[in-house]
């Protein structure tokens, strides 16, 4: 079992298209899947994506759906940037795009196992592009984090009895990511 996960982008998703719980049928109705192109923007429109994610059904609940958009700049350098899109535990996104407050973390690491009472089993949303340029080539794709979960050294030093090196990272936080949506400007 995995994650699931789903990205469509397009040129008119609504805020309330995220209250749809069959999103892959709005998706393909306004949009294209992860893996397709846009093209030819619309006169005064950004792209706008639907992304949702489900837990899997016996792993860690959902932190965020973050959405990167990479780009090459005037100099041929690629850049990209991350927006915090979702977030769950009724955190807030700051006007730079990101949530500055962590999910926090239920992790035993003595005992190697963490609870669900954090983080969210599902998330959904539509975000649009607030730098949209219509004359540059970009890419999106939707990274999905998990709430914090014992890391394999945890385990081990459970099972085996052992007290971990100082320093050892005892905790991680799984992800999973999507195809990238291209944008392809008008020619």
């Amino acid at each position: 079992p995995r994650m699931v996960v789903r990205l469509f982008g397009g040129w008119d998703f609504e805020a309330a298209d995220a209250n749809n719980r069959m999103p892959a049928a709005i998706g393909y109705a306004k949009g294209v899947p992860m893996g397709g192109d846009l093209s030819n923007a619309p006169k005064g429109k950004s792209p706008t994506f639907i992304a949702a994610a489900m837990k899997d059904p016996i792993g860690a609940n959902l932190d965020r759906i973050q959405i990167i958009k990479g780009w090459v700049d005037k100099d041929g350098k690629t850049q990209e940037r991350i927006y915090d899109v979702a977030v769950s535990g009724g955190r807030t996104i700051g006007a730079d795009g990101r949530c500055p407050t962590p999910v926090g973390s239920t992790v035993d690491v003595e005992n190697a196992t963490w609870t669900n009472t954090i983080g969210s089993p599902e998330l959904i949303v539509v975000w649009k592009d607030p730098d949209f340029n219509p004359a540059q080539r970009a890419f999106y794709y939707a990274r999905i984090l998990e709430i914090p979960t014992p890391r394999w050294t945890a385990y081990d030093a459970k099972r085996f009895g052992i007290k971990p090196l100082p320093g050892t990272t005892m905790t991680l936080q799984e992800r999973a990511y999507t195809a990238p949506i291209w944008y392809t400007p008008q020619k």
